[in-house]
């Protein structure tokens, strides 16, 4: 099971990097027929900057909800103070461990 999780990422991304390869040899499909630039959008600047403007909204969204309440996700139990001499029959780990 460890085998196939560490080993799994590297085949697709030699996957990845064929298909990259391959794309880029022969070319694209032009489905549509589209042979005119007027009605083709260019990646960079309009898809760049979505993309960067998509992603700094949900950081900042994910950096207000940790700023404003750090605890909100942690389970209740865990803020219980330790005893040293006895151990919980019901120790639980974090949601994001489990």
């Amino acid at each position: 099971f460890f085998a196939f999780h560490f080993i799994l990422p590297f085949i697709l991304v030699a996957l990845v990097i064929a298909h990259i390869l391959y794309l880029h040899q022969t070319g694209s499909n032009n489905p549509l027929g589209v042979s005119s630039s007027v009605d083709k959008i260019p990646f960079f600047p309009y898809f760049i900057y979505k993309d960067i403007l998509g992603f700094a909204i949900l950081f900042l969204a994910l950096m207000l909800i940790l700023t404003i309440s750090p605890n909100a996700l942690g389970d209740p139990e865990n803020y219980n103070p330790a005893n040293p001499l006895s151990t919980p029959p019901h120790i639980q780990p974090e949601w994001y461990f489990l």
